[in-house]
């Protein structure tokens, strides 16, 4: 799929219409066509451009994130989650939690959609907590064999799911630090 040059700023409208509409609508009354109409664009831009509705949101959502996670590097663990944690205020994350709430939903009907969040937003996270970790892991900090390691992800989402549904309250950074330090960080051995 040949992708047409957009500038830096023009992309960034797309994304932002995208994931305002998306917020507005949900997945599966976000369409193309409303994306165009919101932006000014036309249909067979935004195709020509992502190639489909999975894609542009997908995109969308990996260019809303503050930054990328790989290059986070404090020098501690400790210092790197609360790093990761300060990169987000928290009322995006609370939008972010919001979006994300609506789009666990939408990835059981849309395996497209899934697939574009697993390839363009969910390995790339993981990467960058996979290079956290291994530098904690070289740097002594915590163990190879420590049987939390592999369950680190699970543990992270789990404090976004588990808020909602425990407090009915969006994760924010207060939460998440000391659930860093009373949770993640002791499984760890940290």
């Amino acid at each position: 799929m040949a992708r047409t040059r957009l500038t830096p700023e023009r992309e960034g409208e797309l994304y932002g219409a995208t994931l305002d509409l998306l917020r507005d609508v949900g997945y599966d009354a976000l369409t193309m066509d409303a994306v165009a109409a919101r932006t000014h664009s036309s249909k067979a831009t935004l195709y020509r451009q992502w190639g489909s509705k999975p894609e542009l949101v997908a995109r969308a959502l990996r260019h809303n994130k503050p930054a990328d996670v790989a290059q986070i590097d404090t020098g501690s663990l400790r210092g790197d989650f609360h790093a990761m944690v300060s990169m987000a205020d928290d009322c995006q994350m609370e939008r972010d939690s919001a979006l994300m709430r609506g789009l666990a939903h939408a990835v059981h009907n849309n395996p497209d959609l899934h697939q574009a969040l697993r390839d363009l937003l969910i390995e790339p996270e993981l990467n960058g907590l996979g290079l956290f970790l291994r530098r904690a892991v070289d740097r002594g900090e915590i163990s190879e064999d420590q049987p939390a390691l592999k369950y680190v992800t699970h543990m992270l989402v789990g404090a976004f799911v588990a808020r909602q549904l425990v407090e009915d309250r969006s994760v924010d950074q207060a939460f998440l630090r000391d659930y860093l330090d009373a949770v993640l960080l002791p499984a760890l051995g940290v």
